[in-house]
């Protein structure tokens, strides 16, 4: 409108009918980023780290439960915060993955089928191109539960090399590793899948434990939430999101179940995961570990300890990845800096969401038993 020196209107130039904005609702749940925050910021601290990431997803809609990352700052108080603690190190920091990577490989070879789920496959330590390929124990032969549980690089070394390279890739791009989430961050990172002319079997063979890729804690976490749907990969949101959420299928169901139950051997008795374990319920998780690369693009003696799984295994729900970066306390073992937070945040996720325990008593038909350096389920 117009007016005169007065203030009185003296033309209607347009007229613009209210318009009722649309709801806007973040997925981000107060109590579980509380909790998913507090149990990081603790273990960074207590780890002697310099930072860390964890992100909680809720499987069945994509949904980004929580976020965290460490060093942060305070919005209402910016005082003291430095440049680096405003960075979101869950979507922007890469990392090579380490042995998380581990159940893609195993459902690769499936698919392929080089193995099947009861093949016995040979984990003595071999040379490749001058390196050595060997395991942090020694087991002569194992199982591929036995492969995950024990995190052997001898096992998925042999059945990487198996297959065509090519094979490998196209499992990690279909889970999400080298894409972007599409979650519409500003910083989000990419990450990298190589994009070799030649792959050496040294290559070949270290790409199936985690190096010669990198990877964001949350496309770890997006990996980890399409293993915890038995292969459908469903798009992440930041905002609340209606069900059902449609998904497209990117692995065989019944074999990604049936890799999903090998990783609850990782948190019993036996396996590197054992201080993931959350009591009353079953989870199904991997731990890695990954040497850091230094400016010179060379490795330096500095790790990054990863903590990846879903739960309650039997139907999950949610997918959760704990990343703790350099930790220099002594510990710097995925299994033993990272697992116990993942541990801490899953146990109070499942409480606080009232999720029945889907624990099994000692005397189940169903319970992954070591015998040797095999893994069996009685009864079979």
């Amino acid at each position: 409108m117009r007016k005169d020196k007065f203030g009185h209107v003296i033309e209607n130039i347009t007229e613009v009918n209210p318009v009722p904005a649309h709801e806007l609702q973040l997925s981000i749940d107060e109590r579980l980023q509380t909790v998913t925050e507090d149990a990081l910021d603790n273990a960074v601290i207590w780890n002697k780290a310099e930072s860390g990431a964890a992100v909680l997803i809720n499987i069945p809609t994509g949904e980004i439960l929580s976020m965290a990352s460490y060093p942060d700052f305070n919005p209402n108080n910016r005082e003291g915060a430095q440049l680096d603690d405003f960075r979101n190190r869950a979507i922007s920091d890469t990392f090579e993955p380490g042995s998380t990577v581990k159940p893609l490989v195993i459902m690769t070879a499936l698919q392929q089928g080089i193995v099947q789920p009861d093949s016995v496959i040979d984990t003595h330590p071999f040379t490749l191109d001058g390196h050595r390929i060997r395991d942090v124990g020694y087991y002569p032969e194992l199982t591929l539960t036995g492969i995950l549980q024990k995190s052997s690089d001898t096992g998925v070394s042999h059945l990487s090399l198996a297959m065509p390279v090519q094979k490998l890739m196209d499992t990690y791009k279909s889970f999400g590793f080298g894409v972007p989430t599409g979650l519409g961050l500003t910083g989000e990172s990419s990450g990298l899948l190589p994009k070799r002319r030649y792959w050496s079997d040294l290559d070949r063979a270290t790409f199936a434990f985690g190096y010669g890729l990198m990877v964001t804690p949350l496309q770890l976490a997006h990996v980890y939430a399409t293993i915890g749907s038995f292969g459908i990969y469903r798009p992440l949101s930041i905002t609340k999101v209606d069900p059902p959420v449609i998904g497209t299928r990117v692995m065989p169901e019944e074999l990604v179940h049936e890799v999903e139950h090998m990783m609850e051997s990782v948190a019993l008795p036996g396996g590197g995961g054992t201080k993931a374990a959350v009591r009353d319920y079953r989870i199904a998780v991997k731990t890695g570990t990954a040497k850091k690369i230094g400016d010179d693009g060379k490795y330096v003696d500095k790790y990054v300890a990863y903590t990846a799984g879903v739960a309650p295994a039997s139907n999950p729900r949610f997918a959760l990845v704990v990343v703790i970066n350099n930790p220099q306390n002594g510990a710097y073992y995925g299994g033993a800096v990272s697992a116990p937070v993942f541990s801490q945040i899953m146990g109070d996720v499942l409480r606080l969401e009232n999720v029945e325990p889907d624990g099994m008593p000692a005397d189940s038909d169903h319970l992954l038993v070591m015998h040797g350096s095999h893994v069996a389920v009685p009864g079979s």
